[in-house]
């Protein structure tokens, strides 16, 4: 787990953010969490045009995490490809197919009203 400790949330955020770019997400979104809770510093919320594009980024970004960071990501969803959670514990990144984002609208739920 020492590895893990190098990765600083700034530093987290930047590749996940890269590696998004990388593979081609559209809308991505970044919301800070620090001083708002206690789940992570920072969430990135992002579409794929299709649920095997969602699963392939985040398989890419996981994979591209490990092989930086040295630690393995938690990820829920990624069967499907409508919604991946991925947790790498500093950086909370949702990944959505754009109709399910649209229906769930995490990014109101999140975001200060000032943002809106």
């Amino acid at each position: 787990m020492a590895a893990k400790s190098k990765a600083t949330s700034e530093l987290l955020l930047d590749r996940v953010l890269t590696s998004l770019s990388d593979d081609k997400a559209e809308d991505v979104v970044q919301i800070d969490l620090r001083g708002v809770t206690e789940i992570g510093d920072h969430m990135v919320i992002a579409s794929g045009r299709s649920s095997r594009q969602v699963a392939a980024m985040s398989e890419k970004l996981v994979d591209r995490i490990k092989q930086e960071f040295g630690f393995t990501c938690k990820v829920e969803g990624r069967d499907t490809g409508d919604w991946v959670l991925i947790d790498t514990g500093d950086v909370i990144v949702h990944i959505f197919r754009p109709e399910v984002r649209e229906f769930y609208q995490l990014e109101k739920m999140w975001q200060p009203a000032s943002a809106s």
